[in-house]
């Protein structure tokens, strides 16, 4: 029971790496927020959690709309009383346009990933140093957040490199109260819902060449990986990254 006691607040979590880590954090303990804006599915995380035992709850959240993140902060407290962890999985790809300079999709993707997760990071630290410091957050970057890559959106690129270092700048400014920031960035992964190139199979095929496991992630692998640095386990961890990658990025 690595997380035991703990309150956790998950983004993304109704799909994908966001509902494995879900399931994972519950499984070791943790009272789980489960915030998305795909509502039925969500509903079924939480039910999945309450059916093996868990405590979890359903929150619908546009992670770029900060009264959402106000009405989420103040759902988890009216149910727990504070927040331990904080795991940002909700993301846009930028693969599904044939229009690698489309304005108006850099301005969606910056503000779902970039400015989502800083309003995440705001709530979250404002509600850690109220309950006395210490805590934990774990914002999901991408392999995409280190290099540029073929056929997306720049956009996605900057947005997670974004991610990357908003990561490590506050986490140079929060070690004096203990709360802890990292990043995890996934590799080729089970495509997200709005990928479009990445989700083409000759495209992934070439893509694996790359990757020297020779093989996809598995979104547990990833839950896994945010279980550890979430969890005290990880306690002298901070402004660190962690590649979920088959050793993409040591190419």
């Amino acid at each position: 029971m690595r997380l035991a006691g703990k309150v956790a607040l998950i983004t993304g979590a109704a799909s994908g790496m966001g509902r494995a880590t879900a399931g994972l954090f519950a499984e070791h303990g943790a009272r789980v927020m489960v915030a998305d804006m795909l509502e039925p599915e969500g509903a079924l995380v939480v039910a999945e959690i309450a059916a093996a035992g868990g405590e979890a709850i359903f929150q619908p959240l546009d992670v770029a709309e900060e009264p959402q993140w106000e009405a989420a902060l103040a759902a988890v407290l009216a149910r727990w009383g504070r927040l331990d962890v904080l795991v940002q999985y909700a993301g846009i790809s930028g693969s599904n346009t044939n229009n690698l300079f489309d304005t108006a999709l850099w301005d969606r993707i910056m503000a779902v990933n970039a400015r989502g997760s800083f309003l995440g990071v705001k709530y979250a630290v404002q509600q850690m140093r109220a309950q006395g410091g210490g805590g934990s957050i774990v914002n999901i970057s991408s392999i995409s957040g280190n290099v540029g890559q073929k056929g997306i959106h720049c956009a996605y690129n900057a947005s997670k490199a974004a991610v990357r270092l908003i990561t490590k700048s506050v986490a140079t400014q929060e070690g004096a109260a203990g709360i802890r920031l990292n990043t995890v960035h996934p590799g080729l992964l089970p495509p997200m819902r709005t990928s479009g190139i990445t989700a083409d199979p000759v495209t992934r095929a070439k893509m694996m060449q790359h990757v020297p496991l020779g093989r996809d992630g598995r979104v547990e692998e990833v839950a896994n990986a945010v279980l550890f640095l979430a969890s005290d386990e990880a306690s002298y961890i901070t402004g660190s990254e962690v590649h979920v990658d088959g050793g993409y990025l040591a190419n």
